[in-house]
This record gives structure tokens, sequence and C-alpha cells, in this order.
């Protein structure tokens, strides 16, 4: 993940790009999310700490929501960036009623921007459009 772009805005925005550090080093050292966070040489805040714990406790149900959604795309096929950017939105779509739609969408977008493909925003948008309406609507 590159640090030569400007740091988003916003606490929220700040917790989601950490929780998306933090499950990276999970996915690529194939580690729980909760052995990754707790060796964190940092203490991570409260909010990424809830996003990261989340996605673990609930990655099953999260990836069987993402498959639904996907038309044809296992989560496995998904680039690692654009699934961990999902898991986290969908975590919150999902657990975090309190967190307004727009916002998540928007945010996982900006991620997608920041650290993926240039086909990815077009792509996490329309997957999480699909989820949002099931599950908030």
């Amino acid at each position: 993940m590159s640090d030569a772009k400007l740091p988003l805005v916003g606490s929220r925005s700040e917790a989601r790009e950490t929780a998306l550090a933090v499950l990276y080093e999970a996915e690529i050292n194939a580690a729980a999310a909760a052995d990754t966070l707790a060796g964190q040489a940092v203490a991570v805040e409260d909010y990424p700490t809830e996003l990261i714990l989340g996605v673990g406790e609930h990655l099953e149900r999260i990836d069987e929501v993402l498959e639904q959604f996907s038309d044809g795309w296992t989560v496995n096929r998904m680039p690692v960036i654009d699934r961990l950017i999902l898991r986290i939105a969908a975590f919150e779509l999902m657990h975090r009623p309190d967190v307004p739609t727009g916002v998540i969408l928007h945010e996982a977008v900006e991620l997608a921007t920041r650290y993926s493909t240039e086909k990815s925003p077009p792509f996490v948008n329309g997957l999480l459009a699909g989820i949002s309406r099931d599950v908030r609507e």
C-alpha cells in the first residue's frame, strides 16, 4: 500500500485505513485478524479495533454475503485489497446501523481508488450498493 498519497481526512476515514492495513497484514501472513491486531507495535484506536475484530468475528457470514452479490466471483478470486475493503464495508453495513450507508460506500470507494486498480472503485461501489439495499432496507 502506497503512502505517497495524501492521508484520508477524518477519524473514521483514518480508522478504516488502519483497519485495512492490519487486515492486509493478517491476510498476507495467513494469520487471524485478532492475533495480528494484538501483535501491533503501537496500540490501535477503538474504531479500527472494532472493525478489525468485527471482520474477524463475522468473516464467514461477510464472505457469504459478498459472494451472494458478486455475480459469479468467489471472495478468493477478488484482489486482496478489494476483498479487504469490501469486508470492512460489509461489516459496517451489517453491524453498524449508526454509520450512514452513503458514508460507508463513499469511503470504501475512496480506499479502492487510493489502493487498488482503476477497475476497483466501480466494482466495490456496485457490490456494496447491492448489499446495502439488502441489509439496510
